[in-house]
């Protein structure tokens, strides 16, 4: 009896570490799918912040050229009109 016991320990112990083993490779897998996900996002923030740069060059532009056209309005004397 006791070696039926022992031979049911062995078994569920036996089952335990199978389990044990495949949730260790699917966390592996999973730390990998997530730096994988960090590393993407990484270059998403890049782009967005790229596209935060080109609008503020944009917008500088922009507020130049309208200073420009105030100053050939003025010389003009197109403003009142």
């Amino acid at each position: 009896m006791t070696e039926n016991v022992e031979n049911l320990i062995v078994e569920h112990l036996r089952h335990i570490r199978g389990r044990v083993d495949r949730i260790a490779e699917d966390m592996s897998d999973l730390k990998h799918r997530m730096s994988s996900l960090e590393s993407a996002m990484v270059l998403v923030k890049r782009d967005a912040s790229s596209g935060d740069e080109t609008d503020a060059r944009q917008q500088v532009s922009l507020d130049r050229l309208l200073d420009r056209i105030d100053r050939i309005e003025r010389r003009l004397d197109v403003i009142g009109s």
